[in-house]
């Protein structure tokens, strides 16, 4: 597992950050644009000694930059050495919602504020949605399939199930999974703000401006980074005697389509009911869930009346938290952080907190972990909810090794 997140670029570090409260949202500096009005958000910085040379950095987007770094993470923590390995049974699945955002950005002024004749000559290269997945793959002369997903928030959920299932139809024996999202430019910020699902500021305190399940939340916050996973056959993993995280165990899709943007009880509930039936679980078998948990007003009460549709009597059993209110949402990268954040919880027997939650909503009522980590019995699986714009839903379940 490699992650470049808001709280850090390390899991271990990232996952002990989220036990203990912290928070990456932060206020945008007036300097970035005056003109917004939504200024909160999660930034990442790469680590220096991660960042590409100049030359090579004219053709990479920041959502690639941020892609490479988390799958060299992923293959040093993998321990998996790409040169013993046949390169034609190696793959690429990755998701994201907006691809080059900076460069698209950065040309759309160039053109039409600057008026100028002439953009960066590698515009396309840049901001095309594929760009992070091939850069994996010529980086690492990688020569199987080469997948770039794009389902708004759940895109990385659903590259990472596809890369499973890819695996197991015999494609492939390992696929490099996960997302990356690099979204925090003024062009992006701006339209989200007029969708009017970005969160207000907390005066008190800028920090616990995302506010899952609460009843006084506001919005989303939007974060950057990517995560990536190697996923690799038991039996190729068992041979070179890897060090197995957890078993992707079971992955559902369910499509609302109800509205555009409008959540659906329905299509959330039966992506989990499909993720359980394809792991041969039952909902008393899932030791926490984490929840898409956005902090709008929207999704929040909806994905309660999804679980509890889904889990049943269960649903009041299940530890569930929204991790979002400390690294904000990372769109496309969301499922693949968050499904990493479950695994975490699954290994330690503890699970991260729903940050800022002080004030019940009597329509979230479900135990949503407000009071801090909590150390809870060894899990036998965990699941990860993504939930999208377009009304795609994908959700992940990991079973203990």
């Amino acid at each position: 597992m490699g992650v470049v997140s808001p709280l850090g670029n390390d899991s271990a570090i990232v996952f002990d950050r989220l036990l203990a409260g912290e928070s990456a949202v932060k206020r945008l500096p007036e300097s970035f644009n005056e003109r917004l009005k939504s200024r909160m958000v999660a930034p990442s910085v790469l680590d220096a000694d991660r960042r590409v040379p100049p030359a090579r950095a004219r053709m990479l987007d920041r959502v690639s930059q941020f892609a490479l770094a988390a799958c060299a993470s992923a293959i040093a923590d993998a321990q998996l050495v790409l040169v013993d390995e046949d390169a034609s049974q190696i793959g690429v699945s990755i998701g994201t919602g907006m691809g080059g955002a900076q460069s698209t950005d950065d040309g759309y002024q160039s053109v039409y504020e600057q008026q100028s004749e002439r953009v960066a000559p590698f515009s396309v290269i840049l901001a095309m949605n594929n760009a992070p997945a091939s850069w994996i793959a010529i980086e690492h002369n990688l020569q199987g399939p080469n997948l770039t997903y794009s389902t708004a928030c759940s895109s990385s959920a659903v590259a990472i199930g596809e890369a499973a299932r890819r695996i197991a139809h015999g494609e492939a024996q390992v696929m490099i999974a996960g997302g990356t999202e690099a979204p925090l430019t003024f062009g992006t910020l701006k339209a989200w703000e007029a969708l009017k699902t970005l969160a207000q500021e907390d005066i008190g305190n800028p920090r616990a401006s995302c506010k899952p399940f609460s009843r006084d939340r506001s919005g989303l916050v939007l974060g950057e980074g990517a995560a990536i996973l190697v996923l690799e056959d038991a039996e190729h993993a068992r041979l070179r005697g890897a060090r197995v995280h957890a078993e992707v165990a079971g992955y559902g899709l369910a499509t609302d389509t109800e509205h555009i943007t409008r959540p659906s009880v329905r299509g959330q509930a039966k992506s989990m009911a499909l993720a359980l039936a394809s792991a041969r679980l039952e909902p008393l078998d899932i030791g926490y869930i984490n929840a898409h948990g956005t902090g709008t007003r929207a999704n929040d009460g909806v994905e309660t009346a999804a679980i509890k549709e889904a889990f049943g009597r269960a649903a009041q059993r299940c530890p569930i938290s929204s991790t979002k209110s400390m690294h904000g949402h990372l769109l496309g990268a969301a499922g693949a952080l968050e499904f990493i954040i479950a695994v975490m919880a699954m290994k330690r027997s503890v699970v991260p907190p729903t940050a800022h939650l002080r004030i019940a909503d009597p329509e979230c009522d479900l135990d949503y972990v407000a009071e801090g980590a909590r150390r809870i019995p060894t899990p036998t699986a965990v699941m990860s909810n993504s939930f999208a714009f377009g009304g795609a839903n994908a959700v992940l379940v990991a079973r203990q090794i």
